[in-house]
């Protein structure tokens, strides 16, 4: 909302599964304590409590008295997948929406009652979930389930709150992607990417559909998707498990469900060559975004394709920055990372060329480095330090309250089951270079990829959406 400042800069792919992170923050060392050191995957989820309210509400519980600390999170499962042409970027329209008062409490009071108590709140939309959380001591759990259950079940939707969150929205879009090259370029890419699943445009929306929404259009949203049957809630941290059910059902049992949402088209249509497109747009450097189409999030293969972006283009060691801009200074940077998906994600990779140099020259030098992986692999001490990082990144997740909420509302509501968690770090750990070289023979393949050259014209040429 109003307190979230974009700079025009390069998008990555956090930012394209993270839409619009909204961060009502006090001060944040009093709430985010790294209360569970280095426990394993399996050792948390031993002590997960797992309910489903009448309303078919999922809730999932971790009591830790360590600290006293708790963290809420409320994952809705809708994201753009559950949109439609005609109401693109409304999941993202209801995250600031959701801001905007209820029955109860008016326009930002939910977020300035939590940070007077010292926590801290965000949400953010993504292609296939929106979230809601908030970190907070322990003793204001009940002010906080009280505070989501009012803006969940008496949201305030009128002609004059869409109105103004249409200009919001439609003025993000803007900065983000109709000025900026880095979102315009990742957005042709998307939509060129995909071509028969909802994931074919960006989770902002068109321009002319966020411009467009009616009072219905989003009454009906609202209704069905924001009902308790689709949402899983965590509670993770310093808490009474029995108290912090007996509250959950005090203000969310009450809420009814709805119809269950319809289930969006998931299959993209078989690609049988490579996608090629040229896009002119004022832009101070040549650039190229490509795409490899991935398998979905919890696909086992997703385990050793990371083990691939970390060695060949994720960080200042790996070899494409290596080659392309350490070695070569052919690239202002080169880089690459997986969108993982409950659908087919995307290996995206993105190079900036250093004046004097032609994009032919980034490209190839680029599909090189791939092509030695495809048909080599990679070291043992390659190998082995990939899966370090990743087995590091995910246990560093688990050291706060928020962080183990996340892995779990990830699983639960993407995947359908917070137990899958553990098969990602178990799969790490049986990465062998075979893993590497197959995944990337079958996901890498030239005549799969998606690619955008990204061609600078004079400035009031191309890049119109």
């Amino acid at each position: 909302m109003n307190d979230v400042e974009y700079q025009d800069q390069a998008i990555t792919v956090a930012d394209l599964v993270n839409t619009s992170p909204d961060d009502f923050s006090a001060s944040k060392s009093a709430v985010e304590p790294g209360f569970y050191g280095g426990a394993a995957v399996s050792e948390i989820l031993k002590r997960v409590q797992r309910h489903t309210l009448k309303n078919g509400m999922t809730l999932l519980m971790v009591e830790d008295h360590q600290a006293p600390v708790v963290t809420v999170q409320f994952w809705v499962k809708t994201g753009s997948r559950n949109e439609r042409p005609g109401i693109t970027g409304i999941s993202h329209l209801f995250e600031h929406m959701m801001f905007r008062g209820s029955i109860k409490y008016g326009p930002d009071e939910h977020a300035n009652l939590v940070k007077r108590h010292g926590g801290v709140l965000n949400a953010y939309t993504s292609f296939d979930h929106t979230v809601y959380y908030e970190t907070i001591s322990s003793d204001q759990l009940e002010l906080v389930l009280h505070l989501e259950a009012e803006r969940f079940a008496n949201l305030r939707l009128n002609p004059t709150v869409l109105r103004e969150e249409k200009k919001v929205v439609a003025e993000e879009r803007r900065m983000r992607y109709d000025n900026s090259v880095q979102g315009a370029s990742q957005e042709q890419l998307i939509i060129n990417s995909y071509r028969s699943t909802p994931y074919s445009w960006m989770v902002i929306g068109w321009m002319h559909d966020i411009q467009n929404y009616t009072l219905a259009d989003v009454q009906e949203y609202y209704r069905l998707h924001y009902a308790p049957n689709n949402i899983v809630g965590v509670i993770v941290g310093d808490f009474e498990s029995s108290k912090a059910l007996r509250l959950v059902r005090k203000y969310w049992g009450k809420i009814p469900p709805q119809p269950t949402p319809p289930a969006p088209p998931m299959i993209e249509i078989e690609q049988k060559g490579e996608r090629r497109i040229e896009f002119k747009y004022p832009s101070e450097l040549p650039m190229i975004y490509a795409s490899f189409r991935m398998p979905p999030f919890d696909h086992p293969d997703i385990v050793p394709l990371n083990v691939v972006a970390r060695v060949l283009s994720r960080g200042q060691s790996s070899r494409f920055y290596q080659r392309l801009v350490y070695q070569d200074r052919m690239a202002l940077f080169a880089e690459g990372d997986i969108l993982s998906l409950i659908g087919p994600g995307l290996f995206i990779f993105s190079l900036g060329m250093t004046p004097g140099y032609e994009l032919a020259q980034g490209e190839r030098a680029m599909w090189e480095e791939v092509e030695r992986v495809r048909a080599e692999g990679i070291s043992e001490a390659e190998l082995q330090k990939a899966k370090n990082q990743l087995e590091t990144e995910m246990v560093g997740e688990l050291v706060t309250s928020r962080g183990i909420a996340s892995e779990l509302g990830r699983y639960e509501a993407d995947g359908g089951d917070y137990r899958k968690a553990t098969a990602y770090l178990d799969g790490i750990r049986r990465v062998t270079n075979k893993d590497v070289i197959r995944v990337a023979q079958k996901y890498l393949n030239p005549d799969l990829r998606t690619v955008v050259l990204v061609i600078p014209t004079k400035n009031g040429t191309g890049g119109e959406q």
